[in-house]
Parts: structure tokens; C-alpha cells; sequence
């Protein structure tokens, strides 16, 4: 397959329909008869959602792709360099291969990697893509983890694994145990051969949940990217035992906003009236919980206990969105009709019994434009509408 599809005149007919619907293209006649069309049309489709998410690879001659669901499930290059970050040495293991974007970054890192992965049609696309990325410190094995950490029964500085969850457990609440490989019942077997694990894991695992299942865990890192959590990655070191430290990533246009703390500190907010500015953290420190340590390192008071918006009355370096207060309004009648109804202005709830649809429904309120306005809860468990311009 993999000899078919570089062919020319395929890549260039795949590289000149990047971006065109699967479903436009369906339609014509196969202009390459020995080829099934379908897996030209995976190609395109696949290399199209590389673009953004996978530059190096989208801009690389000749490199293959599995299928589109792959792509889309796969790390980005910037969590992928972020998790590389975290390690460093001679030998690591991926126990979960995939289509390895993590291995490539791990491998600048790292002297010797090994791939494994249970698929042999993506294990051989993606030593394919090593080799025409130039990348020789990596070998891909097919087959079991489990059973190649078995069969090569040597030590490992790292075990990275990034389990999937089964389908006979999707709409479920998402557990550790229901995903392959089982991490929490493999741990003990893992550290058999290393003595630091990395875990990669959806955001939509609970941390506490996922605190209870696994054991040894010394930092966990929460991954966004423009303000989207992406990956939640936990190191684990056996027999570590002290306190856990939570760091937060969010990587934007403008720069990496980081952020970190130690879990269960006793440490508490200060409560205000707002003030001048307000101040709405990244989504990567809303996942973390940390509302309190927030307050606490930057000195800005909570408008309220469950409101995670905070006031200052200065401007400040802050890991997430800045806004100058313009008005701030009792959630009234009256004050809605004065102020708000029938504008046009972004708006945000937090901590209020209301919905945004609901508001704007109710008050013909057009989204889009500068205003921004938040619809919460202050100190004094009054609901207000603060209408603010971003900063």
C-alpha cells in the first residue's frame, strides 16, 4: 500500500486536493485504477487535519497517514514537545505507540526509543515516516507492550504509556481500569523495568479520580493549548511518596502561560467586591482546582467561593484573560433593559443560576462585538453583570 501511495502522481494529486470534502471528491471517477480510491481520499482527508496540528509532517515529502480518526486522536507537535520536556536520558519505552508524534520528540531527548504498537499497518507507516523524517534512533515493534517489555527484560529509564479508553465503556465515567492497557493493574508490572512512568490521559479524566486509582504519582501536568485542555500527564516514581505537584500549561499565540502549585496546601482566597480589572485564569488551571493558590501567588481577591473570577486593582502578569471593569450592575430588570438589552457583547456566566442562552434569549442580546459581560455571583451572594473590555 504504503509503495502505491507514493507514486507521483498520487502525492501530487493528494497534495493538490488537501482541504476538498471526502465526499466531493467520492464522487469523480478514480483517475488511478490500480489504486483503491479510498484510500487516496483517507490520505487527503488525513494530511488535511495534519496541516495545523502536525506541521513537520504535513510539510515532509512522502509522509503517510493512517486514517483520519487516527490523526484527529493523535498528539499535536506542541503537547508532544511539552511532554519531550519532561524527560531525558538514554532509553525509553512507548508502551501505546499510535502514530508517533510523541516518539519523535521523545527521541531528540532520549538516546534510544522503542515504538510498540499492536496495529502492523500503522507500526509500518510509522517507521516509514521515521526513516523519511531522518530519524534512526527509534525502533518500532509490533506487537503486546506487555510482552516485548517481557521479551527484552531490561531496564528502561522511561515508560511513557497513553491508554485508550474501550468502546463498551464510552458515555461512561471515564476510569483508569476501563482503558487498554490497564494501567492500575499493570503499575507493578511496569516498574519492573523502569522506575518512571509517564501517562498521558484525556481531560477528562478527574484528577482525584484518577489520584485514586493510581499510586506513586509526583507531578501531573495539565496541557492546553489556546485555551483548550488537550492532555493531562502524570509522573509516576516508584516508591515516591511526598507531596504532589500540579503544573499547568496553556500555549497561546502570544506565549506560554505556566503555572504550578502543591496539591491539598492549606491555603485560602481573599474576597472582594470587584474592583478595577477581572481576572479569568486559563482553562488548564481551571481543570488543575487551584482557585485558591491562584489567590494566594498573585495576590487578587475571589469575587466568590464558587465564581473562580478574581479582582485586582492594578494591572499584573497573569496566566489567562484581563479585563478592565466598565460597569458593574445588579442582574435587574431595570438595569437589563438600561444597559444590556438589545446589544450586541460576548457573554460568559460563572457561579449563576442562568444560562447564556437563556440571557441572551431573554434580553436580545446579539453575540459578538468588545463588550464582554459576566453574569455571576459576588461576595455578598448577590447575582451582578459585570461589563467589562478585554485588556
Amino acid at each position: 500500500m504504503i509503495d502505491q501511495l507514493l507514486q507521483n502522481e498520487i502525492q501530487l494529486f493528494i497534495n493538490q486536493n488537501i482541504g476538498k470534502k471526502s465526499s466531493v471528491l467520492a464522487l469523480q471517477k478514480n483517475p488511478f485504477p490500480s489504486i483503491d480510491f479510498k484510500l487516496i481520499i483517507n490520505q487527503i482527508e488525513a494530511k488535511s487535519k495534519a496541516k495545523d496540528k502536525l506541521p513537520t509532517w504535513f510539510n515532509s515529502q512522502n509522509c503517510i497517514y493512517p486514517s483520519k480518526i487516527s490523526v484527529e486522536q493523535t498528539s499535536s507537535e506542541t503537547t508532544a514537545q511539552y511532554k519531550a520536556s519532561l524527560v531525558s536520558g538514554t532509553s525509553l519505552l512507548d508502551a501505546t505507540g499510535g502514530f508517533g508524534i510523541d516518539d519523535y520528540y521523545f527521541a531528540k531527548k532520549i538516546k534510544s526509543v522503542i515504538h510498540c504498537e499492536l496495529n502492523s499497518e500503522l507500526s509500518t507507516i510509522v517507521k516509514h515516516n521515521y526513516k523519511t523524517l531522518k530519524v534512526n534512533n527509534i525502533d518500532c515493534i509490533i506487537g503486546d507492550s506487555t510482552e516485548i517489555l517481557a521479551s527484552l527484560n531490561r531496564q528502561f529509564e522511561y515508560i511513557y504509556i497513553d491508554p485508550s479508553r474501550r468502546n463498551d465503556q464510552k458515555g461512561k465515567v471515564f476510569m483508569l481500569k476501563d482503558c487498554l492497557p490497564n494501567v492500575p493493574d499493570l503499575l507493578e508490572y511496569y516498574f519492573k523495568y523502569t522506575s518512571n512512568i509517564l501517562i498521558k490521559t484525556a481531560p477528562i479524566l478527574d484528577i482525584t479520580s484518577g489520584l485514586n486509582e493510581l499510586k506513586n504519582v509526583k507531578r501531573i501536568h495539565i496541557v492546553a493549548v489556546d485555551n483548550e485542555v488537550k492532555e493531562l500527564l502524570w509522573e509516576i516514581e516508584k516508591n515516591y511518596s511526598n507531596t504532589i505537584t500540579i503544573k499547568t500549561f496553556n500555549s497561546n499565540k502570544q506565549n506560554n502561560e505556566l503555572f504550578e502549585f502543591q496539591l491539598n496546601n492549606n491555603i485560602y482566597s481573599n474576597y472582594s467586591l470587584p474592583k478595577k480589572y477581572l481576572l479569568e485564569p486559563n482553562s488548564a488551571i481551571m481543570k488543575s482546582g487551584g482557585f485558591n493558590e491562584i489567590s494566594h501567588q498573585f495576590n487578587i481577591e475571589k469575587l466568590n467561593v464558587n465564581s473562580h473570577l478574581y479582582t485586582s486593582d492594578g494591572l499584573i502578569d497573569f496566566p489567562g484573560r484581563i479585563f478592565e471593569v466598565i460597569q458593574n450592575i445588579p442582574y435587574s430588570k431595570n438595569e437589563m433593559k438600561k444597559f444590556l438589552q438589545g446589544t450586541k457583547a460576548n457573554v460568559t456566566t460563572r457561579n449563576f443560576p442562568d444560562t447564556v442562552e437563556n440571557i441572551r434569549k431573554k434580553w436580545k442580546i446579539n453575540d459578538g462585538g468588545l463588550t464582554y459581560c459576566f453574569f455571576t455571583t459576588d461576595k455578598n451572594e448577590n447575582k451582578i453583570v459585570l461589563i467589562c473590555n478585554k485588556i
